[in-house]
C-alpha cells in the first residue's frame, strides 16, 4: 500500500498559539487536580470564597478552571488559520489586559470578585496580556524582502 503523507506547516504566528492554547488547556485541568491545586476541597463554583489555590498561588474556582479549557480549545480551534491565530493571540491580550484592570479596580472581598482573583493573578494576567500581545503582532507581520514581494 502506498499512502501519501501531506506535511502540515504551521506559520510562526500559529505555533505560538497552539503552544498558549495548550497551556490554557493543562493550567485548566491542573486546577482540578490535587496536590497541583492546594485546599481542592474548599473549591467553589465562582467567587471570592473559593479556598483553592493552582500551585498554591493563584485562586482559582470551578468557573475560573473551565474559562481556562474553553479558552484552550478556542485557541486550538482559531490556530488552523494564520488569521485565527492572531485574533486569538491578541483578542486574548485584550481580554486579560481588561482582567488585570477589573482585579486592580474591584474590592477582592467583595462579591465583585466573582472570577476570583488575587494579587498574584493580577501580575499573571498583565504578563499574560502583554505576552500574548508580544506574540499576535511579531509573530504575525509581513516580511517585505528585499525584491518588494510580500511574503
Amino acid at each position: 500500500m502506498s499512502g501519501t503523507t501531506e506535511k502540515v506547516t504551521r506559520t510562526p504566528v500559529q505555533s505560538a498559539a497552539v503552544a498558549v492554547a495548550v497551556v490554557f488547556l493543562l493550567v485548566g485541568v491542573a486546577g482540578f487536580i490535587p496536590g497541583l491545586t492546594t485546599d481542592l476541597d474548599s473549591i467553589t463554583l465562582a467567587g471570592h470564597h473559593s479556598g483553592a489555590h493552582l500551585l498554591g498561588i493563584f485562586e482559582v474556582s470551578v468557573l475560573h478552571n473551565a474559562v481556562h479549557l474553553l479558552f484552550g480549545v478556542l485557541g486550538v480551534v482559531l490556530a488552523r488559520s494564520a488569521g485565527g491565530a492572531r485574533a486569538f493571540l491578541l483578542g486574548g491580550a485584550v481580554v486579560y489586559l481588561a482582567l488585570w484592570l477589573y482585579g486592580l479596580l474591584i474590592d477582592r472581598g467583595s462579591s465583585a470578585n466573582f472570577v476570583p482573583v488575587n494579587e498574584a493573578d493580577n501580575w499573571l494576567h498583565l504578563g499574560l496580556a502583554l505576552g500574548m500581545a508580544a506574540l499576535g503582532l511579531v509573530l504575525s507581520r509581513r516580511v517585505v524582502p528585499r525584491d518588494g514581494r510580500r511574503t
